[in-house]
């Protein structure tokens, strides 16, 4: 869900990626697409001496995933990952989605049923391993539950009003009972009393970071787009529209930036000159 310029190193069996439904044994895969209206070229934009691509890539293997693959739509970004020892899948350039292309990815790598993905998006080159690898967990501690994602609780008021920043509302298991870029929940009270205060409980702040078993996901682009996903503009709303579930893991602290444009870009680069990088 999402389709974002990214990479990754090899690891594992290159054949077969994926395997069984075991704890630790799962597979990343990263969507990524050349073309960027913010930032041209985005997978191969430089970070200390080493495309994008391969920064992501370096923090997904950490997760201990047992192979971390990019599927690119083009082959400048295959070649960029094999000159840093990085796999790489080249994969249909008219794809409508990152999930149709990582559905792709999952058919070529023979990936199927119960096999455990991770969906990093090819933009975050400061990704926790620790939260991919937690997002691959989830979908064995909770087997019905077809997809699984990350939040972490809103501290700032701009962030809660800001359409920009998808908040999500969970129920009492960490279910998604949905997805939206409203100010989520609504303190009814506390605004008819003019405050100006973030609502208890506090609103989380969803992480563009999704796990799935990869039968599912070879399936999702066949199912019909929803109209709350087309009104929100939130490709995961489908999958609640469709009556599946998605669990949530509740983090701590926001990750680090990801890149959309060149500030964020410059931002990165920074935090990586000044050693800021675990």
């Amino acid at each position: 869900m999402g389709d974002a310029g990214g990479g990754a190193p090899a690891g594992g069996d290159p054949g077969r990626a994926g395997g069984t439904d075991r704890p630790g044994h799962f597979t990343v895969l990263i969507p990524a697409r050349l073309a960027s209206t913010r930032l041209p070229d985005k997978p191969l934009a430089d970070i200390a001496g080493k495309p994008m691509v391969v920064r992501v890539a370096e923090r997904a293997a950490a997760s201990g995933a047992v192979a971390v693959v990019v599927a690119a739509d083009s082959a400048r970004i295959v070649e960029a990952c094999a000159a840093h020892g990085v796999r790489a899948i080249l994969t249909r350039s008219d794809h409508a989605s990152g999930s149709d292309r990582l559905a792709e990815a999952c058919a070529v790598l023979g990936l199927d049923g119960a096999d455990r993905v991770v969906n990093v998006q090819g933009d975050e080159p400061l990704i926790d391993p620790a939260l991919v690898r937690r997002c691959a967990d989830l979908l064995t501690e909770q087997p019905d539950c077809a997809v699984s994602t990350a939040a972490h609780p809103i501290t700032e008021w701009d962030d809660y009003e800001n359409p920009n920043v998808v908040k999500v509302v969970v129920d009492a298991a960490g279910r998604a009972l949905y997805f939206t870029r409203a100010p989520v929940p609504w303190d009814r009270d506390g605004r008819a009393r003019g405050a100006r205060r973030l609502p208890d409980p506090a609103p989380l702040r969803h992480i563009g970071l999704y796990g799935y078993r990869a039968g599912y996901l070879r399936r999702f682009p066949t199912l019909t787009p929803a109209p709350l996903e087309r009104c929100e503009a939130l490709e995961q709303l489908r999958v609640l529209w469709h009556g599946d579930r998605i669990v949530v893991h509740r983090a701590a602290q926001a990750p680090g930036p990801g890149v959309d444009t060149p500030a964020d870009l410059e931002r990165v680069r920074a935090i990586w000159a000044r050693g800021g990088v675990s």
